[in-house]
């Protein structure tokens, strides 16, 4: 699949610049089944080389249709809400390797639940132009009550008295994830998706595997059983 990245920022204040330029052009409803779901993920090797992952999974059977991971360094110094561009440059490359083209991102990180509004989520979901979701395992920003243990309960995230995820229990009695919106997915359909994607694990299958790829550092039979998608 083709990505267009966008000119590189060489400071804070030009990577706030382009979240800004780019936020508005992030869309909160789109389709709500999918065929193929890719997980994101990043592993650190060190303090800036790094491992960059992606997993396509067949949303009915969530069996591994192809895998691909690109290497990299870290490509901007640590600096709260501009995580980001830190892991874009390797994230894209992976992305570019695939050879069929997954119906929606699930993002280790944020979306909509971010400082300025502009994740992980919302970033790749734009420049690809694919739904996507994140799925982050602490809260970032807002405050959410805790839900109830049981599967499928979930308390709103509020980032100034306005609703930006939520606070989602996968399984009854583990700790809640935080979902939030990327591009193009709705709220309701992110949470769907979610759960859907977790039957087994506190965390979705998508970046689950992802997070093992990338770690592992190279794929296992990598693009096995490609097929043509959107």
């Amino acid at each position: 699949m083709r990505v267009d990245l966008h000119p590189w920022p060489g400071s804070i204040a030009e990577a706030e610049a382009i979240q800004e330029l780019l936020r508005p052009r992030v869309e909160l409803t789109g389709p709500e089944q999918f065929g193929t779901v890719a997980g994101l993920d990043v592993h650190y090797h060190g303090d800036d080389e790094l491992t960059a992952a992606v997993v396509v999974l067949d949303a009915a059977t969530l069996s591994v249709v192809e895998e691909v991971v690109a290497h990299g360094k870290a490509e901007f110094p640590y600096v709260p809400g501009l995580f980001a561009f830190r892991e874009l440059p390797a994230l894209v490359d992976a992305l570019q390797k695939l050879t069929i083209t997954p119906d929606l991102l699930v993002c280790d990180g944020y979306g909509l639940a971010h400082p300025r509004g502009f994740g992980l989520a919302c970033h790749l979901g734009v420049i690809t132009g694919l739904p996507a979701l994140g799925v982050g395992k602490t809260e970032f920003v807002g405050t959410s009550e805790t839900p109830p243990p049981e599967r499928g309960a979930w308390s709103p995230i509020l980032v100034d008295g306005v609703v930006a995820g939520r606070a989602l229990r996968t399984h009854d009695g583990v700790k809640p994830v935080y979902v939030s919106q990327g591009h193009r997915i709705s709220l309701d359909t992110a949470t769907e998706q979610v759960l859907r994607l977790a039957p087994r694990y506190r965390l979705p299958e998508p970046i689950r595997l992802a997070d093992h790829l990338a770690r592992r550092g190279n794929p296992r039979g990598a693009r096995t059983r490609p097929r043509a998608t959107r």
